[in-house]
Formats: C-alpha cells, structure tokens, sequence
C-alpha cells in the first residue's frame, strides 16, 4: 500500500510523481498511472481548495483495480454525483472528470471516498 498526507498543492505534487514512480514498479501501465494521478489530483485539489484543510492518500492493487482513498472530513458533505458541469466552467468538473474515469464506482469511506480504476 501507497500512502501519504499533504496539506499543499505544491506537495500533491511530488506525492504524486512519486506515486507514479511507486505504480511503474508494480508494473501498472502508463494509462492507468495516467488516471491515478489525475484522479488523485482532483480529489485532493478539492479537499485543500475547498475544504481548506489536508487530505489523506491510500494506494493499493487490488483484483485487476487500482484502489484509491482520499481521506478528509471535507468529503462529507460533498454530492459525489453531481450534475453534468459546463466544460467551460472555472470550476465544478472535478467529480465528474473523477466519475468518468471511474466508470461510476465511487464510494464514501469513512471521512472520505474510496474509487477504483480497472487496470489495463
């Protein structure tokens, strides 16, 4: 398992390079890397934007998936399916951008959501 904590946009970053680096050991194509890091960055970028607060990461393989958990309080009270966004919106995209790469199967977790990402 993967895991780290970041409060800043700046450490998401480099948590998440090194993610990628951690997810190119275990032999995870690049495509899938790809979506890791996107729908990790969009789900933190909520909680440290929006919430105002820092956020919890937990990475594993698990059955032919990519589980990904984002820990924070700040997911409680947000709709984890929300109305199709204007693509032209500053902002407002990120959960559908999560839900579609996803295929749906986004979860609550405790103080968080738990998604998978079928592998390649």
């Amino acid at each position: 398992m993967i895991t780290f904590k970041v409060d800043d946009l700046n450490e998401m970053s480099a948590r998440l390079k090194a993610l990628a680096e951690d997810l190119r050991t275990f032999g995870v194509a690049e495509e899938d890397i790809f979506a890791s890091r996107l729908v990790s960055s969009e789900l933190i970028s909520n909680v440290i934007i929006h919430g105002g607060e820092g956020a919890e990461l937990k990475c594993e393989l698990l059955d032919g998936k990519i589980c990904i958990r984002v820990l924070s309080p700040s997911f409680n009270g947000v709709n984890l399916t929300p109305p199709k966004p204007d693509v032209l919106a500053e902002s407002g995209r990120g959960m559908y951008i999560v839900r579609s790469i996803c295929l749906g199967e986004i979860e609550r977790d405790d103080d968080g959501v738990k998604v998978f990402i079928k592998l390649h």
